[in-house]
């Protein structure tokens, strides 16, 4: 690998189980960057968020993804709104490459509307919630470098397959074995 690949979308995406897989088939560190803003704080994000507000927290987040860029080449996950950030997306064009996991909006809602792990969705409307956020998201996710589509049918390993195939395209990221 001559880049680090980072996965970007939105939660449900399978940017952490995709990055996962993705990593052990290129036999590569797989680093996910809100695992790596915890470890740092010694604290969950959610309890970030909470006690210091969202601008320190994606402060912290642009800190971590910088410094992550700028180490070895590894497989990155990042959190859903670490891309909306033009400052993230510049270094993650500089130092790496952007790969969209885009799924749908009800694949999304099908993967996500039972986890109570989600901030976004514990509302009166998680439904509506997560579909205003994809709304507003997705023109920013289409900036990234690759665009690779999840289906519902497709396994972890079948979407990790995909995103190689995607990036067979970019000699810049991939040696040719």
């Amino acid at each position: 690998m001559k880049k680090t690949i980072v996965l970007v979308g939105m939660m449900g995406a399978g940017k952490t189980a995709v990055g996962q897989a993705l990593a052990r088939a290129l036999s590569v560190p797989f680093l996910d960057s809100d695992h790596e803003i915890e470890r740092a704080a010694n604290m969950q994000v959610s309890e970030i968020f909470s006690r210091d507000g969202e601008a320190f927290f994606r402060d912290r987040e642009a800190e971590v993804i910088t410094r992550l860029l700028s180490g070895p080449r590894v497989v990155l996950s990042t959190g859903g709104g670490a891309f909306l950030a033009e400052r993230n997306r510049h270094e993650i064009s500089s130092a790496g490459v952007s790969v969209w996991l885009k799924a749908d909006l009800s694949l999304l809602w099908q993967r996500v509307r039972h986890k109570s792990t989600r901030p976004l969705l514990r509302g009166p409307d998680p439904y509506g919630a997560l579909e205003q956020v994809y709304k507003d998201r997705v023109p920013i996710y289409e900036r990234a470098d690759m665009v690779v589509e999840a289906r519902a049918e497709y396994s972890i390993e079948r979407m990790c397959e995909q995103v190689l195939k995607a990036l067979e395209s970019r000699p810049d990221v991939l040696r040719k074995t």
